[in-house]
């Protein structure tokens, strides 16, 4: 990709009136989804301090029909953008800036303008969320074990921190040297949010103040000791979700309770990697709740699981090859037709078609070239 910024295919909505608080009113009832018929935004994230980085967060976009991809160039002055998520309004995109000194930034996508950066309060965030009300953004610091609240204002910049929790008990599991929060998400009814510590085998609960944006930490659930919990997926009926288990190569079934934000974690199941060095990266579930995907890396593949008993068994179907080496993330586009992989180590982006029948999935075209892409965020 280009080093200087291009035109992002990017409709140009109305900013909202500065004098309104971000997620206060509630929009008109919007028309059903028209199939989507024309070239879609597609962003990349990357590290711009490694060898054969990139240089900011690429620009591309995508075919929803074909799934072909087209760089159009990179949106610089984001450092280590390593993780990527949009606000609901469509209006602003956030990225980690996954440095010792960390933080966020907020971009807003209808001329590409950085609304600024500021402080996670730890080193190496690599994952954020933003709240469903769109007016809280959440991060989660690996290297310091901690996670942080901003609030996001009318115009979708990021205010102070409000809120920074780190991990210090339990102790770290096995081969840890401390805690390394690794995500953080809303639940689906939108009374809690969940952390995912890979140091410390704990995914932690807590109650977000949604007028004050403090943490109060209401239940914690333990995986078995070295398993290195990575990603939480929730299944659309909210009562279940799936781990994926870095360190030691699993994913569980874990029922969820939404009036306690209880997590109750069940046995580990296989990933379909055969035995060899791999690590589970993220999970996916179908918005029909009926499959779900793995990313290994490692055996470079995607595992397709069935899903059954309303959302608390997976059963392994079989594995994929990903068309790249080492997944760190996947996602689908927001129909749900495609599925995005970004291969770290090849430094690619593919492209499967998902079929809403039997989970299946077909790779479509060649790999998009992108420098060490960590994260394809497709809109």
């Amino acid at each position: 990709m280009a080093g200087t910024a291009a035109v992002v295919m990017v409709p140009s909505p109305a900013a909202p009136p500065v004098d309104t608080p971000a997620g206060q009113d509630e929009p008109e009832a919007a028309p059903p989804p028209r199939k989507p018929s024309g070239p879609r935004p597609l962003y990349v994230g990357t590290y711009t301090s490694v060898e054969g980085g990139g240089t900011g967060i690429g620009l591309a976009s995508y075919d929803p029909r074909s799934g072909r991809i087209t760089g159009s160039g990179t949106l610089t002055g984001v450092p280590d953008p390593s993780y990527l998520a949009v606000h609901p309004d469509g209006r602003t995109l956030y990225a980690v800036d996954e440095r010792e000194d960390g933080g966020v930034t907020a971009v807003r996508l209808a001329d590409r303008r950085v609304l600024g950066t500021r402080s996670t309060g730890g080193a190496g965030p690599c994952h954020l969320s933003v709240h469903p009300s769109g007016r809280w953004l959440l991060s989660a610091n690996y290297g310091s074990g901690s996670v942080a609240v901003h609030p996001i204002g009318a115009s979708g910049a990021l205010g102070e921190r409000t809120a920074l929790v780190t991990h210090s008990s339990p102790p770290p599991g096995p081969g840890q040297q401390g805690p390394h929060a690794h995500q953080f998400l809303t639940s689906p009814d939108g009374g809690h949010v969940l952390a995912v510590d890979l140091g410390t085998d704990t995914v932690y609960t807590y109650r977000l103040d949604r007028v004050k944006g403090t943490l109060t930490e209401v239940a914690r659930a333990r995986t078995r000791p070295g398993a290195g919990p990575r990603h939480l997926t929730f299944h659309p009926g909210g009562r279940h979700a799936y781990l994926a288990n870095e360190v030691d190569d699993t994913v569980v079934v874990c029922g969820y309770e939404p009036g306690t934000g209880r997590l109750t974690i069940g046995e580990p199941q296989s990933t379909g990697s055969g035995g060899g060095t791999n690590y589970p990266a993220q999970v996916l579930v179908t918005a029909n709740g009926r499959y779900a995907f793995l990313a290994n890396r490692g055996h470079n593949s995607l595992a397709r699981y069935a899903v059954e008993d309303g959302g608390a068994r997976l059963r392994l179907l079989g594995t994929v090859p990903v068309g790249g080496d080492f997944p760190r993330q996947i996602a689908f586009s927001p129909d749900g037709r495609l599925l995005f992989a970004a291969n770290q180590r090849s430094g690619t982006v593919t492209v499967f078609r998902v079929d809403a029948d039997d989970g299946g999935l077909r790779l479509t075209g060649e790999p998009f070239a992108s420098p060490v892409a960590v994260c394809a965020l497709p809109l």
